[in-house]
């Protein structure tokens, strides 16, 4: 790998621009100082809010020093990303999270203090004109009222914000900074750095041995930490499942979807769904297994390039160019969005010694949308970028079209637009290749996408679903356990053409997304609801379809405004049914069978 440089030896014109945040570190820090002072004043509203008059005051302070705390926050954590060796940018970002969990813990008073309404009164409040604007949020928060504690109990509840965090902080440290790999060796000999960030890449590698090494060496680093991370995921689920009792719900899944305002039987209904589709899955490894021509296809072959020649590398410009043919189908308006994202510092492109390895969209209400890139030059990279533009897209819109409490979308269809933009991506790059070989390997990545976004994710899933099942059973979540779970659940999902190595018993370790629980499902759903947009967005380009790209746009700028499923069924998708997974995976099903058809 080049040798990355520092940051100050770098191009400017390739970082984000910050300044449109703060001018600098030290009018943060002054903002800083303003906040904290008139942050307290959230407390001056308890025992106010038991009217209209009352409770719009109060909303109308909170909504904007919440905007002006993400914004603290925000420019604070994309400057740590900048370099997270940077003692200044992390000191900023801890009390800048510091400050907003005091704030919260200062609020806590007011959802208790409101629910201690009446029925009665509250829907009578609902109705009042001086609260329309926030009349959604308040229908929301009237629907939490069985979920909602005392005053006393929800400030313990919130004071122990970080206390109840520290499982998944824990982890994060283990997982990021304390467990350290042995070199790995590929055929020839030579010696590879093995890391969290190095080992996809490695098992992309041509060279067989050096995938099995790397594969073999890194889930032994996780084994040797096994007994550790499952008494940090045992506390984790524990930490959910007690404070579902505690709010009144029948478990943790059902308080965690309830909190999107999404059916359980969603969740359920996406795992019977694929598991329905399985046999194409294992149609694709048997393809997989023909074409590399190996006599067993282990877990360490599922990465590995099918096409034995060396990548094309993209420039960044060549990447941006991509990106806009990719998109031409979403129409102008949204094409000019991301042409203002490219020319006004949306992002920060490559890698420097310290930046935060991958790749986020962020930004704030009060900031424009912001994209950490580790630009490299693979179709990976260039996948990437549309990727996270697809989000900052979506955040731009829902920002411009919202006020700040509606925002920001849900993590339910967090998604949906970046997926609709990486299918753009791979269906233009498949309308202009013709060539059998390099049309076969893009065929391989859209398969990939499926296999790695849609059952995969819905295997996490289902790890989640029954681990939380017998945690509340209780059985105790022991390495034993949780590996045994975890292999029995890849043998399901990967049929008996696929070697079920040992190592990958542990792989659920390195799964960070479990520490939010009943969050992975959302990447499947999401992308199956992309596929369905997608290729009504593709079909109104063609001329068959009219009205997709409009019901995408107005999804967009709906931000939280309306419940997750109600805005996906305006943008013509309906979750609540199995029909979208199905469509997904038929889809799944044609890729394949063109695949099939060039393998030969």
């Amino acid at each position: 790998m080049e040798q990355l440089k520092e940051r100050k030896d770098m191009d400017p014109k390739d970082f984000w621009k910050l300044n449109k945040m703060y001018d600098s570190d030290a009018a943060w820090e002054q903002d800083f100082l303003r906040l904290k002072e008139s942050g307290k004043k959230i407390s001056d509203f308890q025992g106010t809010l038991k009217d209209a008059k009352g409770i719009k005051a109060y909303l109308d302070f909170r909504v904007k020093t919440e905007a002006e705390l993400d914004r603290l926050y925000c420019y604070a954590s994309l400057r740590n990303s900048e370099d997270t060796a940077a003692a200044d940018a992390k000191s900023m970002k801890m009390r800048a999270y510091a400050l907003y969990v005091d704030f919260m813990t200062a609020n806590s008073y007011a959802d208790p203090e409101i629910l201690s309404l009446s029925g009665e009164e509250l829907q009578t409040l609902i109705q009042d004109e001086k609260v329309a604007p926030y009349r959604t949020l308040l229908e929301r928060l009237a629907d939490l009222k069985p979920h909602t504690l005392t005053a006393a109990e929800e400030k313990i509840m919130a004071s122990f914000g970080e206390v109840l965090g520290a499982p998944s902080g824990i982890y994060h440290n283990l997982n990021d900074a304390d467990i350290r790999f042995e070199t790995v060796k590929d055929g020839q000999g030579q010696e590879h750095e093995l890391t969290n960030a190095s080992f996809i890449p490695l098992q992309m590698s041509m060279d067989r041995t050096l995938r099995k090494q790397s594969f073999e060496t890194y889930y032994k680093g996780y084994k040797e930490h096994i007994n550790t991370i499952a008494g940090l995921m045992s506390a984790n689920v524990k930490r959910a499942g007690t404070e579902a009792q505690l709010r009144h719900y029948k478990d943790a899944r059902e308080m965690m979807a309830s909190s999107e305002r999404v059916p359980v039987k969603v969740y359920d209904t996406l795992i019977a769904t694929v598991r329905k589709h399985l046999p194409d899955m294992y149609r694709y490894l048997r393809l997989r297994k023909r074409i590399l021509g190996v006599d067993e296809l282990h877990f360490y072959d599922i990465y590995a390039p099918l096409l034995q020649e060396k990548p094309v590398s993209y420039s960044f410009e060549q990447a941006k160019e991509m990106m806009f043919h990719a998109i031409k189908p979403l129409g102008e308006e949204y094409t000019a969005v991301v042409r203002q994202g490219v020319t006004d510092g949306w992002m920060d492109v490559y890698p420097n010694k310290g930046k935060t390895g991958g790749a986020y969209s962020s930004g704030c209400y009060l900031s424009d949308p912001y994209i950490l890139l580790n630009y490299t030059g693979t179709l990976d990279s260039v996948s990437t970028l549309v990727h996270e533009m697809g989000h900052s897209v979506h955040s731009y819109f829902s920002r411009n079209h919202q006020p700040s409490w509606y925002a920001d979308y849900t993590i339910f269809v967090a998604e949906v637009a970046s997926t609709v933009n990486e299918n753009l991506l791979i269906e233009s790059l498949l309308e202009k290749e013709n060539d059998p070989k390099k049309r076969l390997a893009l065929l391989n990545q859209y398969l990939e996408n499926f296999k790695g976004t849609v059952f995969r994710q819905t295997m996490f899933a289902e790890f989640e679903k029954k681990m939380h099942e017998a945690s509340e059973k209780g059985e105790a979540l022991t390495p034993k356990f949780l590996c045994g779970l975890y292999r029995s659940l890849n043998e399901d999902y990967f049929g008996t053409d696929m070697v079920i190595d040992e190592e990958i018993s542990y792989e659920w370790a390195r799964i960070p997304h479990f520490y939010t629980p009943f969050y992975v499902y959302k990447y499947a759903t999401s992308y199956s609801a992309a596929v369905a947009l997608s290729e009504g967005i593709r079909a109104e380009f063609r001329g068959e379809k009219k009205g997709c790209v409009s019901k995408y746009l107005d999804f967009l700028k709906m931000g939280c405004s309306k419940d997750p499923l109600e805005e996906l069924q305006a943008a013509g998708v309906d979750l609540s049914a199995a029909e979208p997974v199905d469509g997904a995976l038929e889809k799944f099903r044609k890729v394949l069978e063109e695949a099939e058809g060039l393998a030969g």
